[in-house]
C-alpha cells in the first residue's frame, strides 16, 4: 500500500506536492532478526496466498466486493488479518479504508475502495493491492491484472511495470544506496514511454505496514542510506500510460490519473540478505 509524506489526502481538482528528489533524513529503518524475518516470511506468505485466491478468481463479471470477501476470507483462513481494513485515514471527515483491499480499475491509480457496484468487464485491468497481518508482523504485495482480452497496448503497460519492480530490485543488494533502486525503477519507466507517480512511494515494512525508509518511484543513483542485510521494504512502482498528474477522488482514497489515462500497479515485500534480495511474497 503506497505511502505519502506530507499530507495524505487531496480532493478532486487539488495540487498534489511532489516528493523531493531524496528523502533526506531517515531515522527508524529497522534490520530484522533472524525470529523477525520468519515471523515476516509467514506473513508474506498469506498475503500472496491470497493473491493467488483473487488472480483465480478475476473473470468479467466478478465485482470488487467479492474479490474483497476472497481476500479477506483467505488471510483469515490462514491465520492472519486484513490489515488495510480500517486503516485510518487521518483526516476529518474521511472514513477509515472499509476494504480488505485497495481495488483499482483501469484509470484509478491506486487505493480503489471494493464496491457491489464495481463489475470488471471484458478489457478492464485492475490493480490489487493487500496487506496480510500475523504474528505482529505485515506482508505487503499489490498487482495489476487482465480482465480477458485487452490490446497490446494495455498488456505492455502492465508488463512494463511489472519489470520495472525488477529493475530496480537488481540494486537491492547490501552496500547499494537506496537511491539506486529509485533511479533504475524510474529510468526503466520512462525510458519505455510512461510515468511514475511522484506523490506516493514505496516503504519499510515490519511490525507496521508503513516504515521507514521511503522509497521513491524515481530519484538519483548514489544517494540515500546504505541497504543492509535484515531491511525488509516494499517496493512498488506505479505507473501511468500517459502524464504522470494524478487527483483525488472525493471518497478521500481514490488517486486517478488526472488525464484518465490507464495505470498499473506492482509490488513485492523483499529482504535484503548478504547476497541477492529475497522476494517474500512470492512462493
Amino acid at each position: 500500500m503506497g505511502t505519502v509524506p506530507f499530507f495524505r489526502f487531496y480532493r478532486k481538482n487539488g495540487t498534489v506536492p511532489k516528493l523531493p528528489e531524496f528523502m533526506g533524513v531517515i531515522n527508524l529503518v529497522t534490520i530484522k532478526s533472524k525470529r523477525e524475518i520468519e515471523l515476516m516470511r509467514e506473513a508474506c506468505r498469506v498475503a500472496s496466498l491470497a493473491q493467488t485466491a483473487i488472480e483465480k478468481a478475476i473473470k468479467p463479471g466478478i465485482s470488487t466486493y467479492e474479490l474483497d470477501k476472497i481476500a479477506e476470507n483467505t488471510i483469515r483462513a490462514n491465520g492472519g488479518i486484513p490489515a488495510e481494513k480500517g486503516y485510518p485515514s487521518g483526516v476529518r471527515g474521511v472514513p477509515d479504508f472499509p476494504g480488505s483491499i485497495c481495488a483499482s480499475i483501469n484509470d484509478e491509480v491506486i487505493h480503489g475502495i471494493p464496491s457491489k457496484r464495481a463489475i470488471l468487464k471484458d478489457g478492464d485491468i485492475i490493480s490489487i493491492d493487500l496487506v496480510a497481518y500475523k504474528n505482529g508482523y505485515n506482508g505487503d504485495c499489490a498487482r495489476t491484472y487482465i480482465v480477458g482480452n485487452v490490446p497490446d497496448s494495455t498488456r505492455r503497460l502492465v508488463e512494463i511495470t511489472k519489470q520495472a519492480f525488477f529493475e530496480g530490485i537488481q540494486y537491492a543488494k547490501k552496500g547499494n544506496r537506496l537511491g539506486d533502486i529509485s533511479h533504475a525503477i524510474g529510468s526503466f519507466v520512462e525510458k519505455n514511454g510512461y510515468s511514475v507517480v511522484k506523490e506516493f512511494q514505496g516503504h519499510g515494512i515490519g511490525t507496521q505496514m508503513h516504515e521507514d525508509p521511503g522509497i521513491p518511484n524515481y530519484g538519483k543513483a548514489g544517494r540515500g542510506i546504505r541497504l543492509e542485510p535484515g531491511m525488509t521494504l516494499a517496493i512498488e512502482p506505479m505507473v501511468i500510460m500517459g502524464k504522470s498528474n494524478i487527483l483525488q477522488l472525493d471518497d478521500g482514497w481514490t488517486i486517478i490519473s488526472e488525464d484518465g489515462s490507464l495505470a498499473a500497479h506492482y509490488e513485492n515485500t523483499i529482504l535484503i540478505t548478504e547476497k541477492e534480495p529475497e522476494i517474500l511474497t512470492i512462493i
